[in-house]
């Protein structure tokens, strides 16, 4: 743990460089500090998964987008049709304040939101940021990557 997993519509990876998003979220996730400054999420248990969804069907399948046309929505009319949707859930273990929480998800939507924008002036595209954390039922670790990032 941390895992954020991004579960999005197949049609955003023509419009989204989806390995420079997970990047920079893995990036911002490392960078979310506590009340006391200090790293909250371990470098070698930091990970971001994404994962297209080839079959989709959001909300009425683009045509209030396409009918509202530019003027109406905010959004250009060479929106293509078939709105997108991008699901990000952040899962931590249990023992972050609440405080700490909400400053990861901040911090995680506003960089999703930085490389997304620019696509959401053009298209009708959802975005959700959500945090879970435990209790988990077995929870089993083996890695060699934590040995990399253990200060002596």
């Amino acid at each position: 743990m941390p895992h954020l997993v991004i579960l999005y519509t197949g049609n955003l990876d023509a419009v989204v460089d989806m390995p420079a998003l997970c990047r920079e979220l893995a990036d911002t996730m490392l960078a979310v500090r506590d009340e006391a400054g200090a790293q909250v999420f371990p470098t070698g248990g930091t990970r971001v998964l994404a994962y297209p969804a080839p079959h989709f069907a959001v909300a009425d399948g683009g045509a209030a987008g396409r009918a509202a046309g530019a003027g109406k929505t905010g959004v250009s009319s060479g929106d293509p049709g078939e709105y997108g949707f991008m699901y990000l859930n952040l899962r931590m273990g249990r023992g972050r304040t609440n405080a700490t929480q909400t400053r990861a998800g901040s911090a995680l939507l506003t960089s999703a939101r930085a490389r997304l924008d620019a696509v959401m002036a053009t298209r009708h595209i959802g975005l959700t940021v959500q945090v879970d954390e435990g209790p988990e039922v077995f929870d089993a670790k083996h890695s060699t990557l934590h040995p990399l990032f253990k200060k002596n």
